[in-house]
């Protein structure tokens, strides 16, 4: 890396060489710029004289590569090599990418290199005046905080329309580093990097010591090796919904000492961080068992200062309700039992005893003492009646027709019950 360091930056730009140029570059080595430029500006890179890097069939050697961003897999511009400078390189964007590789053997002189800033194009009036950004810059610091970007809004650093491009310097406590956390991230042109993203660097702001880029659906937690971080934001005047919440914590590396709290994850917050209703470790441990120290909610606080006097309250209610169920459970049963005291069964049986059960009694005996009189009565006249009866068969010879008559008189003495039936079935009332 001390054989790279061959990199001169100024406002307009700057120019960076080969180890040892324009002597020959050694072997093995791999030294890697990225250039950045201020927002809405692109970057122009040209190469001086001379110029040698080892030939070789699609540059698999000895190469200088380019890319269209900040990172290692950006866009691909090209791979140079061979003996011949490349021609003017210009940039989509804000960021170039560059590496320069050697390998064991056949090495050259190597390259030098000038870049400078041009306003991008996308970005400009009809008459070629680029749109100045606003400053837009906050400091924060401490044990934790919120680094939020609805601060720019409340605190008017832009107006509505303008693009969005502001810093977040954190300080850590001293002999400290720093965790963040997203709470809240959506970009509203998710993996357009071009158009809206976070950043966040450990250190400084420059953009060798980037330590994240978000600009897709997700964001996540970043662990920097500094007491000093950026977060960078990023939003061009279509992308102005996007919004974060990042929740920035100091901690220390274990052991960790009376006044820290150990958080199960390597590092050590401080005491005063632990129950306070925020998750300043990376796992949850600082706010477990924390029922005790949390500050009672509105019911909780009621309960304590009046719970005797509700409990006093619920118990009379409760006795009062039980008495009154019993009441109404105990009158019905006392009038029913003063009903039997004074009923009499006698007048009962009297009033409500239908008077046709004696009324077939009585009229039962009565046709019964009649039919016995009835068959005394029949017994004796027949009696009466056989000797004339044979005394006449034998003179004058009419017995067939006695016969039919004593058949006769038995069926009229037959038909003579029916009165007495009738007149049983339609009784007389009882007096």
């Amino acid at each position: 890396p001390t054989q790279c360091d061959n990199w001169v930056r100024t406002s307009n730009g700057g120019h960076f060489a080969s180890p040892n140029y324009p002597n020959m570059y050694p072997p093995n080595q791999e030294c890697i710029y990225i250039l950045e430029a201020a927002p809405r500006q692109r970057i122009e890179l040209t190469f001086d004289e001379p110029y040698y890097i080892e030939p070789s069939f699609e540059c698999r050697f000895d190469h200088l590569e380019v890319r269209d961003g900040p990172f290692g897999f950006s866009p691909l511009i090209n791979r140079y090599c061979g003996l011949k400078s490349p021609a003017l390189i210009r940039s989509t964007g804000r960021f170039m990418w560059i590496k320069f590789t050697s390998d064991e053997e056949l090495e050259g002189k190597g390259f030098q290199a000038k870049y400078s800033f041009i306003p991008d194009p996308d970005f400009t009036y009809l008459g070629g005046i680029l749109n100045p950004i606003p400053d837009c810059q906050f400091e924060l610091s401490g044990a934790d905080g919120i680094v939020r970007s609805s601060q720019v809004e409340q605190e008017g650093k832009t107006k509505p329309g303008q693009a969005v491009d502001c810093i977040w310097t954190i300080k850590a406590t001293p002999n400290a580093k720093i965790y963040l956390r997203f709470l809240d991230y959506q970009m509203e042109h998710s993996n357009e990097c071009k158009r809206n993203f976070v950043a966040v660097y450990d250190g400084s702001s420059s953009i060798e010591n980037l330590k994240a880029k978000f600009c897709s659906t997700v964001a996540n937690d970043v662990t920097l090796q500094t007491g000093t971080g950026v977060v960078r934001m990023w939003a061009d005047e279509g992308s102005r919904l996007s919004r974060f919440r990042m929740l920035f914590t100091s901690f220390v590396d274990p052991p960790c000492s009376g006044n820290t709290y150990f958080c199960h994850s390597n590092m050590c917050i401080n005491n005063s961080l632990v129950c306070n209703g925020i998750q300043n470790c990376a796992y949850p441990w600082d706010e477990n068992h924390c029922r005790e120290k949390k500050r009672s909610g509105l019911f909780e606080q009621i309960t304590k200062t009046h719970g005797t006097i509700i409990g006093i309250t619920s118990g009379i209610v409760l006795v009062l309700l039980i008495i009154s169920i019993l009441v109404q459970v105990k009158q019905p049963r006392k009038k029913v039992m003063a009903c039997k005291t004074a009923f009499n069964k006698t007048g009962f049986q009297e009033v409500f005893d239908p008077p046709h059960y004696e009324l077939f009694s009585l009229r039962d005996k009565e046709i019964a003492a009649d039919l016995a009189d009835l068959s005394e009565e029949l017994e004796n006249y027949q009696k009466m009646r056989r000797p004339s009866t044979a005394s006449r068969c034998i003179h004058d010879h009419h017995c067939g027709s006695q016969a039919s008559n004593i058949k006769q008189s038995r069926t009229n003495l037959s038909s003579m019950e029916l009165p007495f039936r009738n007149d049983f079935a339609q009784p007389q009332p009882m007096k």
